[in-house]
């Protein structure tokens, strides 16, 4: 049965916790230039994360607003974007709760945008399609072989480099790909470059590493480790980098 109006009890309504957002907006389709819009988000209602309040600003106030995202954990490297001045995944940041200053929101820096927060990554893409990051062996399987082997300790050689999720943090962070993405690699896609030449299995290394010995490709790499600073898996590009010409340097 109902239960009786003594046992009903008033549930006090929470204030409201209002955080702004300013998000930078800017459509093809439109003629106008880009511009900063300011979103309120109460934070009684939203979840933890910066795309938690993407996605309700999109739902609720503005669906015109565009962003990637995908698998909302730190794996897909989809919704990349610069938060507060800092290259990060919206899914792996928190909404600054401490701060009353509105949180500002853009896409990655130095690339053309497609709508919105969206980067056009045909660039990036193509550079990492251009270091073959597939196995080339150095003779084909014999007949009944399984997988290419190797020993534990050569499958630990790869650990801080195969969890790359290809975000371009790091590389849009980087001011020498800044002014040469078109000829420099970037710490992305030279860090998936040394994933293969340290792998063992794989019968191209002296191939590959003749391929990045370049005086723009690789060396325009300045050690200014912003790559490792904004990195959101916690890798150290840099380091690869360092790798790669101290390999090249006694090859």
């Amino acid at each position: 049965g109902l239960a009786s109006d003594a046992n009903l009890k008033e549930i006090p309504l929470k204030n409201e916790n209002i955080k702004y957002f300013k998000i930078y907006r800017w459509d093809p389709e439109q003629n106008q230039k880009p511009y900063l819009s300011t979103y309120p988000v109460d934070l009684n209602e939203c979840g933890p994360m910066v795309l938690d309040a993407l996605l309700k600003i999109k739902n609720e106030q503005d669906p015109t607003l565009t962003f990637r995202r995908s698998c909302r954990e730190g794996i897909c490297g989809s919704c990349a974007m610069n938060i507060n001045g800092t290259n990060t995944l919206a899914c792996l940041c928190y909404i600054d709760k401490e701060s009353n200053a509105a949180t500002k929101i853009y896409p990655l820096p130095h690339m053309y945008v497609v709508k919105d927060l969206v980067p056009d990554m045909s660039n990036f893409y193509e550079q990492y399609r251009s270091i073959e990051p597939w196995l080339q062996p150095s003779s084909d399987k014999v007949e009944g072989q399984g997988e290419w082997l190797q020993t534990r300790e050569d499958r630990a050689k790869l650990d801080g480099m195969y969890e790359c999720i290809l975000c371009a943090c790091c590389s849009t962070s980087c001011p020498s790909y800044w002014w040469n993405s078109d000829s420099y690699l970037g710490p992305a896609v030279l860090m998936q470059a040394y994933r293969w030449i340290e792998d063992s299995r794989d019968g191209s290394t002296s191939k590959r590493l003749a391929e990045l010995d370049d005086a723009f490709k690789l060396y325009r790499c300045h050690t200014i480790m912003n790559c490792t600073k904004v990195c959101p898996k916690n890798l150290n590009p840099g380091k690869a980098i360092a790798n790669i010409k101290k390999k090249l340097s006694a090859h």
